[in-house]
């Protein structure tokens, strides 16, 4: 593919990218036109649109990535984006060559491309990032001919984002939601969260709390008893629901354990329970999805009945996969920071190994390991101190690096924490925290820190 054609695309595409246009297809903050008569495969993180010649041996792959958090300037987060999207996908020797940043008043582009070689294959690779409102959005492109050069180009230029609403934070001084309960004391500045889409979440002893008109769900905090491992799928849910419902309930009929094995097992439970408190007959559903990093929670809805119930979440289906309206409730366990919050020191730690086995032989052929540890210590008048150790490579020759920093820190706003140097810069991270029994989690770009005092 030749680079003046390429270029062409760029300077003609980011000069038009944010510009509001009448699309047919929406996807996460994003609204295009899909390339006609091209392949079309979505996924939670992403839209894939692709064309192939096999006579000639040529392609195009167009990929819309889902909105992630800034990590800085529409540049710092063009550069972030090349390390992880296009180095990660493809082998790119050269640095990217950049276009003329485009930009319109809500929204700036940074666009750049160069030549890849994956597998034998050779071709031309090309990011665009849109950023704004502390969001970005990245769309990927793969092709090894100018043919479709018109098709690139309509899509860049069908793209329009819509503005994020920012979530309203209520605290527990202006009163929770008609239908949620009060915010149980916890020593942070917000315990109660209304979601622009009428959600709205509120900390309790042993769940969080998440409403919407007559629906509830309890998302529930780790429980030792009911999160106990057990090799049968349908023994533990069975065994969660004893611990987590039941004893809140008077009477259950209609009682149905349907639990799916798989790489990720599910558990779901239903029945018409009669509540303790109220004497109401419920819905009750007990889910829960068991990712492969041990991340689930089990979720328990209540609704008026299994018609409501099923008009919100969609019916009991025997796969494995299609539960994304219910898996998305967990997220609903976010509530915003203050500066005061983040007093102390908070950790994330991480440990992993590989073993490698000759393929010929059968015979052990080593072992590779990493561990690293990322603490920020908060200190009095807003100064922070962040230190970052790895130790990696070959178990005998394991090689340890470690940086440091400190300096001054500001929350700009209560989703939002900026940093005066982080590994020689600045550096502004998205922020939240998520609550457990009896403390919170912070989340940084992500990656959750606990609280070590």
């Amino acid at each position: 593919m030749k680079r003046s054609a390429l270029l062409s695309i760029i300077i003609i595409s980011v000069l038009s990218l944010g510009a509001s246009v009448q699309t047919s297809e929406t996807f996460d903050i994003a609204t295009f036109q899909a390339p006609r008569n091209w392949n079309k495969k979505t996924s939670v993180d992403s839209v894939q649109m692709s064309t192939e010649d096999k006579a000639n041996g040529t392609y195009c792959l167009i990929t819309l990535l889902r909105s992630l958090p800034g990590v800085g300037t529409s540049r710092q987060n063009f550069d972030a984006a090349w390390q992880t999207v296009v180095k990660e996908a493809v082998n790119v020797a050269a640095a990217p060559q950049m276009a003329p940043t485009g930009s319109s008043p809500e929204w700036k582009t940074e666009m750049g491309f160069a030549p890849f070689e994956k597998d034998g294959e050779k071709g031309m690779a090309v990011l665009a990032t849109i950023s704004g409102y502390g969001k970005m959005v990245n769309v990927f492109v793969l092709t090894n001919t100018p043919a479709h050069e018109p098709a690139i180009t309509a899509f860049l230029e069908s793209i329009s984002l819509k503005k994020p609403v920012a979530e309203n934070i209520v605290t527990p001084k202006t009163g929770p939601a008609a239908a949620s309960p009060a915010a149980v004391a916890s020593g942070y500045a917000f315990t109660t969260t209304n979601f622009d889409d009428g959600w709205t979440s509120t900390v309790q002893e042993d769940w969080v709390h998440v409403s919407k008109g007559n629906i509830r769900i309890l998302i529930h905090h780790t429980n030792k008893q009911a999160d106990a491992y057990n090799s049968v799928v349908m023994n533990g849910l069975k065994n969660a629901w004893d611990v987590l419902v039941a004893p809140r309930y008077r009477s259950a009929r209609d009682l149905e354990f349907k639990p799916l094995t798989g790489w990720q097992a599910i558990e779901f439970a239903e029945g018409e329970l009669v509540e303790a408190g109220t004497g109401r007959t419920v819905h009750v559903v007990l889910f829960k999805m068991n990712y492969s990093n041990g991340s689930g929670r089990y979720l328990e809805f209540i609704t008026a009945n299994k018609a409501a119930f099923e008009q919100e979440f969609g019916p009991y289906h025997e796969t494995t996969y299609g539960w994304e309206k219910m898996e998305k409730m967990a997220t609903y366990n976010k509530f915003a920071i203050s500066a005061a919050d983040l007093k102390g020191k908070w950790t994330n730690d991480f440990s992993g190994s590989l073993s490698y086995v000759n393929a010929y032989t059968g015979a052990s052929a080593g072992t590779s390991s990493h561990a690293s540890i990322e603490n920020f210590a908060f200190g009095p008048g807003g100064t922070y101190k962040w230190d970052l150790g790895v130790a990696s490579g070959q178990v005998g020759s394991i090689k340890f690096q470690s940086v440091k920093a400190a300096g001054r820190v500001s929350v700009p706003n209560t989703w939002q924490i900026t940093f005066s140097d982080i590994e020689g810069r600045p550096r502004t991270y998205s922020a939240s925290f998520s609550a457990v029994k009896g403390g919170r989690i912070l989340w940084l770009d992500g990656k959750a820190y606990g609280k070590l005092d």
